[in-house]
């Protein structure tokens, strides 16, 4: 990649303050006041709304604008669930629990896990485009709806979901005094120094008659004014829609106009418009210039011009433009990229441009995991996360095809950083379950491919507590390389067999293992993020032998060797174990500032795995420091945590001791019911205000330490306010 945002473009895909954040009108919102008042009185008396219409006819549009205006009756917010990039109805339960901010590791089916979590929730979901997977679709929303009473759905579609108690209104054109305002609106964003005369508000009439009120056709018109006057858009709209709207049987007027309008526009493209315009069809979400360039760019459309043809395209409102926590992207509403897939299947050039973005994505996918390791782990993570859409086209291409299969493999594998780091692991389980499943063609050459998903899978099964299907992968890795003779493959399959002796509290084991594997990484010149996370690893296998000298050590390496590359992701888990030291030490104010810098990571990034460990021992540093209630509100606010995580600190004794302490603490502390009272305000909290709480805690100046009985005092323990605390 050539060109990525800057460093301080941050990144959170739960923005904090916000219960329902919902995209940013681009331009000002035109009439539909009497389809507002319809849906706002349909929601009060039925928990599922459709609104339906033809492509273009400002559905989504609506929408939002309505749910924009209902939120504030919903505790926990609106969310908007855009499913016309899938193409799976598997991942709709995916796309269900992603709006949502539900991550969890378990190994649970992740229908299981939305059907539990939206019990108790107060929220208005935004169904969008769910016509072609309207079976899926329609069988998941009844099931929500029957499990949440305190959730409503606001679907958006050309058809009905046909579920019971469905409210379905339709959508038409705009009124004409509207239309012509909308018209004219969009008219002096091109034309700034327009001022319609009476003769012009007479064709502008005219025209939105012709267009049928259309919001996505009048764009359209208004866009061409730059270049084409109202009197000659009249007339070649005279000329065409007589000649195309003609003899069709069986196909609605509106709709008819619609598609004839985006013919006109299309027509009035200059060749490479038009030929960029199929191109960009096969990106299934928000792209950026060097994506299109390299995909949509050929012998008919050279690289260099791609920038100003694709200007083109924005400047005529074919293809729209905004600025997103990833940097600049383009996109185009679902309607016109399926009218570009219709010429580019005419075209009959498809296949190499779709193989051209596979490539694309599976150079994106290498790129972020290489950088992942270095200062850009937050814009890696943003990058990733507005190309999700199109990582899973690439994968379901190439796992389509046996022949490509190695690459759905490898591009499965190569994502780890996105499961593991980013709190994706139920997807990631998804479709490295699928790779794993396919066959490589039985060609050596592509093995190693192989063997990475295996690996990663066994690395994500770990990790939702899924020790068997984890052992199965890692054993298989590590037998096939063996055979294949590949060291770095058999390094990570031992480096993950000794995660899961370490979360089976198997600590020798462990030891063993994640020695054998640092030696062999140390063999092979591999250094990246998950060898740093094996000397954390191994750091805590030997904290929990009571070894806390050797523990320090080597994550103060871990720290060193973060700090010299940027590296932020692992370097949190490293001074994770470097607090749990200081708060045994008794050194509480260094403990709360490492602590609240690994919260601050793990927040950012949604690993929510490294997250509730850090409130877990922020709490037992916050009893420690006196502060029992508090202790007890962080202590219940990680519960609902534990319950996306999976199995509570993953079955193991060993991660359960500060959660026991600190409970045994602030029981005695604050007495049964007090206790009870304090955790379940925390229980009642969300993980951002959560967040807010414990980061806000952490700011303030130290205090002396109030040590309990049987803690030895440490030496070198600052004994009064200002304190340094350094971490």
């Amino acid at each position: 990649m050539r060109h990525l945002p800057g460093p301080d473009i941050p990144f959170d895909r739960s923005p904090a303050g916000d219960q329902g954040l919902l995209p940013v009108e681009l331009n000002r919102f035109v009439g539909r006041e009497t389809e507002l008042a319809e849906i706002g009185r349909a929601l009060a008396g039925s928990r599922l709304v459709t609104v339906v219409g033809t492509g273009g006819i400002g559905k989504t549009r609506l929408a939002l604008r309505a749910a924009d205006g209902l939120k504030n009756g919903y505790a926990d917010g609106v969310r908007l669930v855009a499913l016309a990039p899938l193409r799976d109805p598997r991942l709709v339960v995916h796309a269900l629990l992603e709006a949502l901010h539900v991550t969890d590791h378990t190994s649970r089916p992740a229908r299981e896990v939305l059907l539990e979590r939206v019990r108790g929730l107060s929220a208005l979901l935004i169904v969008d485009g769910f016509e072609h997977l309207v079976d899926g679709c329609a069988a998941l929303v009844r099931e929500v709806l029957c499990r949440a009473p305190g959730v409503a759905v606001l679907a958006v579609g050309r058809r009905p979901l046909r579920v019971d108690g469905e409210v379905v209104l339709p959508v038409g054109p705009l009124a004409g005094a509207d239309a012509a305002v909308l018209f004219a609106d969009r008219a002096a964003e091109v034309l700034p120094r327009w001022r319609p005369d009476a003769a012009d508000r007479k064709r502008v009439r005219e025209l939105c008659r012709r267009l049928d009120g259309i919001p996505l056709a009048l764009e359209l018109a208004a866009a061409r004014l730059p270049v084409i006057g109202l009197e000659e858009l009249l007339l070649r709209l005279g000329d065409r829609f007589a000649l195309l709207t003609s003899g069709a049987r069986g196909v609605l007027p509106r709709h008819g106009t619609l598609r004839t309008a985006i013919g006109w526009s299309h027509e009035l493209c200059t060749p490479a418009e038009r030929l960029l315009w199929a191109r960009l069809s096969v990106f299934a979400g928000p792209f950026d210039l060097e994506a299109a360039e390299y995909v949509c760019s050929g012998p008919e459309l050279p690289e260099s011009s791609v920038v100003d043809v694709l200007g083109g395209l924005v400047a005529q409102s074919v293809v729209h433009r905004e600025e997103t926590p990833a940097g600049r992207r383009y996109g185009m509403l679902d309607t016109l990229r399926a009218y570009g897939a219709g010429w580019l299947a005419a075209l009959g050039d498809e296949e190499r441009l779709r193989s051209r973005h596979r490539d694309w994505y599976l150079g994106l996918a290498t790129w972020c995991e290489l950088e992942w390791f270095s200062p850009q782990q937050a814009e890696v993570a943003a990058v990733a996360d507005s190309s999700l859409p199109d990582l899973r086209t690439a994968m379901e291409w190439c796992l389509e095809r046996p022949q490509e299969a190695h690459l759905g493999q490898f591009l499965a594998g190569t994502l780890w950083f996105s499961w593991v780091g980013c709190g994706r692991l139920a997807e990631g389980r998804y479709w490295l379950d699928r790779a794993v499943g396919r066959a490589s063609g039985g060609a050596t050459s592509y093995e190693d491919a192989r063997l990475k998903a295996l690996w990663v899978l066994g690395y994500v099964a770990v990790l939702q507590g899924d020790p068997v299907a984890a052992a199965a992968a890692l054993h298989a890795c590590e037998e096939g390389a063996r055979a294949a003779g590949n060291e770095v493959a058999g390094a990570y399959a031992v480096h993950r067999r000794g995660c899961l002796a370490l979360l089976s509290d198997e600590l020798a084991e462990a030891e063993r293992l994640l020695r054998a594997a640092l030696d062999a990484y140390d063999r092979a010149g591999e250094l990246n993020s998950n060898v740093l996370m094996g000397r954390v690893e191994l750091a805590l296998a030997l904290a929990f032998q009571g070894r806390p000298r050797d523990a320090v050590a080597l994550c103060e390496q871990v720290r060193e060797v973060c700090e010299s590359f940027g590296e932020e992701w692992a370097r949190a888990y490293a001074l994770y174990v470097l607090a749990h030291a200081a708060w045994t030490a008794g050194d509480h104010p260094r403990a709360r500032v490492l602590l609240s810098r690994c919260v601050a990571v793990d927040h950012r990034f949604h690993d929510l795995v490294g997250l509730v460990l850090a409130l877990e021992l922020l709490a037992l540093v916050t009893a420690s420091e006196g502060e029992a209630m508090e202790a007890a509100v962080l202590m219940g606010a990680t519960a609902p945590v534990w319950e996306s995580v999976g199995l509570a600190r993953f079955g193991s004794r060993c991660f359960a001791v500060p959660r026991a302490q600190c409970e045994e603490r602030t029981r005695a502390a604050l007495g049964a019911a007090r206790y009870e009272e304090c955790s379940a305000a925390g229980r009642a909290l969300s993980l951002d205000a959560v967040v807010e709480r414990a980061l806000a805690a952490c700011e303030r100046a130290p205090r002396r330490p109030r040590r309990a009985a049987g803690t030895r005092k440490p030496a070198g323990l600052p004994t009064g306010r200002g304190g340094e605390a350094a971490g």
